[in-house]
């Protein structure tokens, strides 16, 4: 059963059921003030009020504030270029079919070169295309209203509703005033070269941010200096 599990890739539950629901409250609020903003300022309805590939981007930055998918520039211009590369494929690309291929492709490699990787975005990507005549009536006008609109929302949504909660930091490089010395790892030797060198040896895009890989090894290394001593 563990390498079942391993394989299948379900992850080790050691998220309380306080997290649960804080996250889940998140991604209520944060399309509800997606919501809010896209109709109640700007007057839009219908099909281009909100994009729907928002609610996949409120899981990232709710259920996982500090992943560095999440987090900001991921959002705002994973989303942004994507739905400029989905505009100019439906333009350009006359199969439907083929150029949402195109376009989601094309916005997952220059995501990638970008440094932006937000997966969300390739769903942004496709209804720039696929989304029928409501959405790409707008054209270019689909990039900023509603996708721009709507990730600068969600971001400050997200900003805002996490520094509610104590244990949460959004965007994820925030040390709270008091937690910087736990943030800090005390007897890691860690250095941002090393942690670059050794994503670089792996060759594949790992979903955690520099800060927490070293809080990480600073948490190792301090247990296995502890289970020494008490050894």
């Amino acid at each position: 059963m563990e390498e079942l599990r391993r394989w299948l890739g379900i992850e080790l539950d050691e998220v309380s059921w306080r997290e649960r629901a804080v996250s889940a409250l998140g991604g209520l609020v944060a399309i509800v003030g997606v919501l809010a903003v896209s109709h109640r300022a700007l007057g839009l309805t219908g099909p281009p009020m909100l994009v729907a590939s928002m609610g996949a981007s409120a899981v990232l930055l709710f259920g996982v504030p500090h992943g560095q998918l999440s987090q900001p520039w991921p959002v705002l211009a994973g989303h942004l270029v994507s739905a400029l590369i989905g505009v100019t494929c439906g333009r350009l690309i006359h199969d439907r079919e083929l150029a949402g291929a195109c376009a989601v492709g094309l916005a997952v490699g220059v995501m990638h070169l970008g440094k932006c990787i937000h997966p969300p975005g390739g769903a942004t990507a496709l209804t720039a295309v696929m989304g029928g005549p409501a959405v790409t009536s707008l054209g270019y006008g689909f990039v900023l209203r509603p996708v721009l609109l709507n990730a600068v929302t969600i971001v400050a949504v997200a900003v805002a509703f996490n520094a509610l909660f104590p244990w949460r930091r959004y965007p994820a490089h925030w040390v709270r005033r008091g937690a910087r010395a736990a943030a800090v790892p005390a007897v890691s030797a860690l250095t941002h070269d090393r942690v670059r060198r050794a994503l670089r040896s792996i060759d594949s895009f790992v979903d955690v941010t520099e800060d927490d890989l070293v809080r990480l090894h600073d948490l190792l290394t301090r247990a296995e200096h502890d289970d020494a001593a008490t050894g």
